[in-house]
């Protein structure tokens, strides 16, 4: 199940949002059942957050709190159901990331979602080999998700 819930004033597809979701988890072979809740704050709201659980000043794009570690699985074993986690994300500091990138807000929530996911599936990006993996990974689905959206 994938819930999402915007508590800003931004225009947010939480529809498209959903449908991304349900993507990439199929795509990582994570059984349907898993749930996941993504959710839009305000710059305060993702403040608060950024300070309690990474201890650092400001607003944050986006932040990942996995629950149940679940891992991807393959078209043979995928993943179990459970409690994959939440995801937060704050559409005015995407709004601002999307300006600098050259592509829409709505372009950059969709790339940070993709990004929370992967974190709630375990991927890193601290190593300069684990960037690259997981970077190059959430690009392909990303790019794959957008593509069948346009068809």
């Amino acid at each position: 199940m994938i819930e999402v819930n915007n508590e800003t004033e931004a225009e947010v597809d939480e529809i498209e949002f959903a449908e991304l979701a349900r993507f990439v988890l199929r795509e990582m072979h994570v059984a349907e059942e898993a749930e996941l809740a993504i959710l839009f704050v305000d710059e305060p709201a993702m403040e608060q957050l950024h300070i309690q659980w990474m201890d650092e000043p400001g607003p944050t794009d986006v932040l990942s709190f996995p629950m149940d570690e679940l891992r991807p699985g393959t078209a043979d074993e995928p993943t179990p159901a459970g409690l994959l986690g939440d995801i937060v994300v704050c559409p005015s500091v995407a709004a601002a990331q999307a300006v600098k990138a050259g592509h829409t807000a709505e372009e950059e929530m969709l790339l940070l979602t993709t990004h929370g996911i992967l974190h709630l599936l375990g991927y890193d990006h601290v190593e300069p080999e684990e960037e690259k993996e997981m970077f190059a990974l959430q690009r392909q689905l990303l790019l794959t998700f957008l593509a069948g959206r346009a068809a």
